[in-house]
């Protein structure tokens, strides 16, 4: 298990830094370790989380076509972030997601931790589904799954995993950073776009575009 762990985790690093630079080759890396991981954590009893790998499969493969499908190489799918309203919604969505999948796993099976583990798994899919988006708010997501990921992989004594996962904490921020930075250097170049006078007419009888990234 630990040379399994240990090859995850080279993958996962690697897909994180891709993400971070916003390098489409993050989504076939990411896919490699969330295949191992299936394995690893059925075998640790952590059920919510090999679940979540599987859906981990279907979101990689549908963040791999969107970033293809939402730019290019010279204009690449800019990162956005969510109105308040969407981010009240999605904190909803993985509250509620951890209390039902807590208690069935509480309930149904023997499984070593049931609501940290729904936990988990709630957020990281609100956060991985925000990531094919391309939204700011998903690295929010991942430094508070980080966080808590830390501390149960430990229990578990999957220290490879939890030690990975300190490593993911400081890359989410990391990624925070680097993604407001592309956000907020975009905001600056469509503001700047905006105020030039459209072709064939005078700067003062020309009007700026009203258009602000969302």
């Amino acid at each position: 298990m630990t040379a399994i762990e240990a090859i995850a985790a080279v993958f996962g690093v690697l897909c994180v830094v891709l993400t971070i630079r916003q390098n489409i080759w993050c989504w076939p890396t990411g896919l490699v370790m969330v295949i191992l991981y299936i394995y690893i954590f059925a075998d640790a009893k952590l059920y919510a989380d090999t679940g979540l790998q599987v859906i981990y499969v279907v979101l990689s493969i549908y963040g791999w076509v969107h970033w293809c499908r939402g730019g290019n190489r010279e204009n690449p799918l800019p990162v956005t972030t969510l109105s308040g309203r969407a981010r009240a919604a999605w904190l909803a969505v993985a509250l509620i997601g951890t209390a039902a999948l807590g208690a069935m796993l509480d309930n149904l099976t023997d499984a070593a931790l049931p609501y940290p583990d729904a936990f988990i798994a709630s957020l990281s899919l609100v956060a991985q589904w925000l990531m094919a988006r391309k939204k700011l708010e998903s690295w929010i997501a991942w430094i508070t799954v980080d966080t808590v990921a830390i501390a149960v992989f430990a229990a578990k004594e999957l220290y490879i995993t939890s030690g990975l996962y300190a490593l993911f904490l400081g890359l989410a921020i990391a990624g925070y950073l680097e993604w407001k930075k592309s956000r907020n250097a975009a905001a600056v170049s469509s503001s700047g776009s905006s105020s030039l006078p459209t072709e064939g007419t005078s700067s003062s009888s020309s009007s700026p575009a009203a258009s602000a990234p969302s």
